[in-house]
């Protein structure tokens, strides 16, 4: 409706202009009025022009002044298109990862590590040469997921130089760290280069050895191999849960299969009382150690029963 309006006005102003324009031309021509030196009919001519220039400007105002849409056309056309511009290129590489998501052909995650280093510098300008051999081993792994089959010959992972800088100036502090190379977004098989960034932590003591980091009780009524079975894997998840939750960069648990595979048959024949499945640290581990374990059966005393 005003657009509308907004024709209407125009159509009533430029008329009104017109005939305004017309009119004092003629004055001025009856007149024989002169202005800068001109004859007075080109000095008719000259007025005739200027109204007709004043009903464009005039025009031209009020339809600024009333669209928004006409105002954002003429002054920020340019930058308009360039966000637009920006999106498309956006959801082109979102599309772009979506189907190589159900295809398969993402091998690098965002967030997904790709070297860890303990370090613990006993000379700060040693820094440089820790960091140099800690993104080698980062290139080399991104070469191995993203272009296997070809010779890591050359630097495909790229980290911000402001990133190593400042990952440089923390680990010449007196302490031990922990360094972690991540990806910076999804990768697919095939790109030419990979973006990454450095994580830091000072490192800690996540499991001591001999320590219970989870347990689970195991009822009368689930001695099946089935029931069993799913007792250990929620242990070993309950386990892993924990020690991610305490800040250990590892993704899975060491321990021997065989040992647990045979702890199954041991409890299907065991007697039918309550036991608890303990999953025991064997070692030190700090943040950036594989968590070794090992399952342990502790037998409850039928009067500790309903206490446990």
């Amino acid at each position: 409706m005003t657009g509308w309006i907004l024709i209407f006005a125009l159509l009533v102003l430029g008329g009104v202009l017109a005939t305004l324009g017309d009119r004092l031309g003629s004055l001025v021509g009856k007149a024989r009025l002169s202005i800068f030196n001109l004859r007075p009919r080109r000095t008719a001519v000259l007025i005739t022009v200027l109204t007709g220039s004043l009903i464009s400007a005039v025009s031209l105002g009020l339809m600024l002044l009333v669209s928004r849409q006409l105002r954002v056309g003429l002054f920020q056309l340019d930058e308009l298109q360039s966000r637009i511009n920006s999106a498309e290129n956006e959801l082109k590489q979102r599309e772009s990862n979506l189907i190589a998501f159900r295809r398969g052909d993402v091998v690098l995650g965002s967030g997904q590590p790709l070297a860890t280093a303990t370090i613990s510098l006993e000379k700060p300008n040693q820094a440089r040469q820790a960091i140099d051999r800690l993104l080698q081993e980062a290139n080399f792994e991104a070469f191995r997921r993203v272009l296997p089959g070809e010779k890591p010959n050359r630097q495909i992972l790229l980290v911000p130089r402001g990133d190593i800088q400042r990952l440089e100036s923390v680990i010449k502090k007196e302490g031990t760290w922990v360094v972690n190379i991540r990806s910076a977004a999804n990768v697919l098989l095939g790109e030419k280069s990979v973006f990454a960034f450095p994580e830091i932590r000072p490192n800690a003591l996540i499991a001591k050895q001999g320590e219970v980091i989870a347990k689970i009780i195991l009822q009368e009524n689930e001695r099946t191999s089935d029931l069993i079975g799913k007792k250990i894997k929620l242990l070993l998840a309950a386990t892993l849960s924990e020690v991610k939750r305490r800040g250990s960069l590892t993704s899975g648990l060491q321990f021997d299969a065989n040992t647990l595979n045979q702890l199954g048959k041991d409890l299907l024949g065991r007697s039918k009382d309550r036991v608890t499945l303990e999953a025991i640290s064997l070692r030190n581990s700090d943040i950036a150690d594989q968590i070794s374990i090992v399952l342990k059966v502790k037998e409850n005393l039928r009067k500790n029963a309903i206490r446990d």
